[in-house]
């Protein structure tokens, strides 16, 4: 687990991957994002997509599962406190191979609250081409660690 105490800008940490189905953007969308170009492959070509894609709703979900099925577990999960950019810079379609990437931009410890503080980061979604799907810059909330837990690990 990291806390805000191991984090510093700069780092940077791989997520999760996956692939996209047919089947996942059908059922994404018929519960959230019922559009044409989400559920018709046939009116989906009449569109400025042209062809089936994934909702940006459900890229930005798939990007979460893949940021918690990554290599960094922070203390106290990933608690979001807002998004400042969100960008869907490409369509996702069933096949592509979706990865995560994260860099941490800024870290800032609570004036009002000294066990917590918040960190800014950017995460990038990239298809099976390297190519960017979808881009964030976020902010979270993170723990920093007790002191009990400062004293045990600079006694190790």
């Amino acid at each position: 687990m990291l806390y805000l105490d191991d984090l510093k800008p700069g780092d940077r940490y791989a997520g999760g991957s996956m692939t996209v189905t047919e089947q996942d953007i059908y059922a994404f969308a018929g519960q959230f994002d019922p559009q044409p170009f989400h559920l018709d492959p046939e009116a989906a070509k009449q569109t400025l997509f042209a062809g089936l894609s994934a909702s940006g709703w459900h890229t930005a979900a798939m990007t979460m599962r893949m940021i918690v099925d990554g290599e960094v577990k922070l203390a106290g999960g990933y608690i979001g406190m807002g998004v400042e950019q969100l960008q869907w810079p490409r369509p996702v379609r069933p096949g592509d191979r979706l990865r995560v990437e994260s860099e941490v931009l800024e870290v800032r410890p609570s004036l009002k609250r000294p066990d917590q503080g918040v960190v800014r980061m950017r995460v990038v979604t990239l298809n099976q081409n390297d190519e960017e799907v979808l881009r964030w810059v976020g902010n979270l909330l993170v723990p920093r660690r007790t002191s009990a837990e400062v004293d045990r690990r600079a006694a190790e």
